[in-house]
């Protein structure tokens, strides 16, 4: 008995006082990357010690690690023994952290913002098939991107860009500090690949005044760089119904004062619909160097080369019946986009001072395009060169922190257009489009300048001011190379210049809410072809779409940070609406006809079910509620004033449930609602209210020490629903047909794939 306590009281003794030799490395479990700065506690002793750049660490612990970092589920780890150990944190699930937002101009933290701003990071942005951006962007409320196809999309914020006709406008649109918004003032951000993003940053209606004042509002596409020592490959396969595949390939090289990131993709799909293939290979690259210790160069380039086949909208009759099937005389012509789309800018930024800062951009586009559509051959080319230049200063006034930037960006645009007859008629069936005899050739050059000034002012802990200043003026210089009957639609026009100014107030009501609003004005320059009449001339009468938005909101958390969101309420109205007229099948012009109003509620909810050591379980719900109206909005004598906006649903409704856990099994559940949708301005034509449910689960794991899988498996529309994914509006039939409004969703799919990540 007395050797049995003996021994028990010495073994008690060692483990007391013994130390163990404890190393390893801290990494993100939802993305694997190494965190630095993590704190490491031994709990017995108080000693304690952080992770570098790599995430490593080495201490002497007597029992139990606590392992703690900002943003991240504390965990704690029982030793017994010495070990190397890979320790995988779970991060928080909170909006509400310690996130900026105007990284590139004044960075500020998200819940000191004046105005309704969404960020999106990269787990948000891999939640779905990681191919399209609609499902992302979707759940942003008052965001609504419809997509026909995969290469025919339109993104809306507060129902700006709902009637333009074709693609994405009046939305301000960057990819790091380079333009994507060309001269035409048109965006295609779903042709970038997301895999070279780090974060989206959504800013709703005219509020951006250092990134130009769209009225729908300004999304920031952020470029991944790598900012750590770091050498990594890793490669990805994507398999999915009709057709789907997606390879992808990514080398990540990160030293003190130098890194390179390189994408590279091919997505390809079969297509749902007839005449409905799509092909996209995109390289892209980001790079740094820091040159001494006030100096760093970036650049960015990526190249898109991208064929797609176009299906076009159905009428009722074939939509509900028929939908896989192409329209008619796209089908017949076997009408598709062949794109060839390039971008490259370099940014050096200087720090003169702690306080004050240069950064200047040198940025240059190309796009190539050839369209046989039914009733032309379209080939046009695009040429952009820019500068964007800005300062930042930190200083006080009246003893009051005082953050500023004023800058410049200047922007030319070469844009050469030509139609050829499409002789497809008179061939054979199945043998596509034939070019004929040149009809048009116009060359465009546009330019505008932007001179912008903003500055926050912190009046005290609780109270902050933004102000802005918006300076714009666009240019034309149309030269008509083929000239028609005598009709020339050569010459020189401009816009008068355009300010717009914008304040913008936040208050800290306490621990739990802040209070934000500001009052913005903005504006929209008309497409080419919307400048365009139906004999080509330009139409020197037609004004830009101009707008003031109103707006209050707040951002909140609750019940110790577990219950967060944000709510605004805005009203936004603009006059001088362009409105597109029809003159024959698939040919438009625009003219001034009308106002409108835009008031609406956007909400967001989020709610940790639970959340400990071994995972959590995430629930939110956001929701649009809108009453856009036509104020005033009289064209050819037929008066809408009082109909609903035309291609905007009155609610949009998301949500759904992410979970992650310790053991590396993750995934998502969202469901969304959405109201009919009017398809003309006399609201007699509307699209089904619809309800969709997607879902997605994974496993993640690190296989040995240099080796990380990602396994994963994702469905999309699971009830199976038949609703219209994007409307054609104000379609009208010709000789005898019906008007084609609808392009049909994708039914019930699938898709499943793996990552694996090699990392020294």
């Amino acid at each position: 008995m007395n050797k049995t306590l003996t021994f028990l009281f010495f073994f008690l003794s060692y483990m007391l006082n013994a130390q163990f030799n404890i190393s390893g490395s801290i990494i993100d479990h939802t993305s694997l990357t190494p965190l630095e700065n993590v704190t490491i506690l031994d709990i017995e002793t108080g000693s304690k010690v952080v992770s570098d750049s790599y995430g490593s660490f080495k201490i002497t612990c007597s029992g139990t690690l606590q392992i703690s970092f900002t943003g991240y589920v504390t965990k704690k780890i029982r030793v017994t023994k010495d070990r190397n150990i890979t320790i995988s944190l779970i991060p928080e699930i909170n909006e509400l952290q310690e996130v900026f937002i105007n990284s590139q101009s004044i960075p500020v933290l998200e819940k000191y913002a004046t105005d309704a701003v969404t960020i999106l990071n990269t787990t948000e942005i891999n939640r779905g098939n990681t191919i399209e951006l609609h499902p992302v962007l979707n759940k942003v409320p008052g965001v609504f991107m419809q997509n026909g196809t995969l290469n025919t999309n339109r993104i809306t914020i507060r129902g700006i860009g709902a009637r333009n006709l074709f693609g994405t406008a009046n939305i301000r649109t960057y990819f790091g500090d380079i333009p994507l918004t060309d001269g035409n003032g048109e965006s295609s951000i779903e042709d970038l690949e997301l895999a070279s993003l780090s974060g989206i940053e959504i800013h709703k209606g005219p509020s951006s005044s250092s990134y130009g004042v769209g009225l729908g509002g300004t999304i920031l596409l952020k470029p991944e760089f790598v900012s750590r020592p770091i050498t990594e490959a890793s490669f990805s396969s994507v398999l999915g119904s009709y057709g789907l595949s997606r390879n992808l390939g990514k080398i990540m090289l990160g030293g003190k004062k130098s890194s390179l990131n390189i994408v590279y993709s091919n997505n390809h799909s079969e297509g749902y619909r007839d005449n409905n293939t799509y092909n996209r290979n995109t390289i892209t690259a980001t790079s740094s160097i820091k040159i001494g210790e006030k100096d760093n160069i970036s650049m960015i380039a990526s190249y898109i080369d991208l064929k797609a086949g176009i299906p076009s909208s159905l009428d009722q009759e074939d939509f509900e019946n028929n939908p896989q099937q192409a329209a008619f005389t796209w089908g017949r012509s076997q009408a598709f986009e062949d794109v060839d789309y390039g971008i490259l800018g370099v940014t050096w930024k200087h720090d003169y001072n702690p306080n004050f800062s240069q950064h200047t951009s040198l940025f240059t586009s190309f796009r190539n395009n050839y369209e046989p559509r039914p009733f032309n051959i379209l080939k046009e080319k695009s040429n952009t060169i820019g500068i964007r230049s800005r300062i930042i200063g930190n200083s006080s006034i009246f003893q009051k922190k005082w953050n500023w930037t004023v800058g410049g960006e200047l922007f030319f645009d070469f844009y050469n257009s030509r139609t050829f007859e499409n002789l497809y008629e008179d061939f054979p069936i199945g043998t596509g489009s034939v070019l004929g005899n040149q009809l048009s050739h116009l060359d465009e050059k546009r330019n505008y300048y932007n001179l912008f000034a903003e500055s926050n002012l912190k009046a005290n802990d609780r109270l902050q001011f933004n102000f802005g200043l918006h300076l714009n003026q666009t240019f034309f210089t149309i030269e008509d190379a083929f000239l028609i009957d005598g009709e020339d639609s050569s010459g020189k026009f401009n816009y008068d210049p355009i300010l717009s100014p914008k304040v913008g107030v936040n208050y800290v009501l306490n621990t739990s809410f802040v209070l934000f609003g500001n009052i913005a004005h903005g504006f929209s320059t008309p497409t080419t072809s919307e400048t365009l009449l139906p004999d080509g001339e330009f139409n020197p009468d037609l004004r830009p779409e101009i707008g003031w938005n109103y707006e209050i909101g707040t951002r909140y958390t609750l019940l110790q940070n577990r219950l967060y969101g944000s709510l605004s309420v805005y009203s936004l109205r603009v006059r001088d609406l362009l409105v597109a007229r029809r003159t024959e099948e698939d040919n438009f012009f625009a003219v001034n006809a009308g106002k409108t109003i835009h008031n609406g509620i956007e909400a967001s909810i989020n709610y940790n079910l639970f959340k400990t050591k071994h995972g959590q379980l995430n629930f939110f719900i956001n929701t649009t509620v809108n009453d856009y109206k036509f104020d005033d909005f009289v064209n050819l004598e037929t008066d809408y004033s009082g109909n609903d906006l035309t291609g905007v649903p009155s609610y949009i409704l998301n949500t759904g449930i992410d979970w992650i856990t310790q053991k590396g099994i993750y995934g998502n559940i969202n469901f969304q609602s959405v109201s009919k949708i009017p398809a003309n301005d006399l609201n007699t034509v509307f699209s089904d209210h619809y309800e969709l449910l997607h879902a997605k689960t994974g496993y993640k794991n690190r296989l040995g020490e240099h080796i990380f899988l990602d396994l994963f498996l994702g469905a999309n529309n699971i009830l199976d629903t038949k609703y219209a994914s994007q409307l054609q509006v104000n379609a009208r039939g010709f000789g005898n047909n019906a008007p084609r409004y609808f392009y049909p969703g994708l039914p019930f799919n699938m898709y499943g794939g793996i990552n694996i990540k090699y990392r020294l």
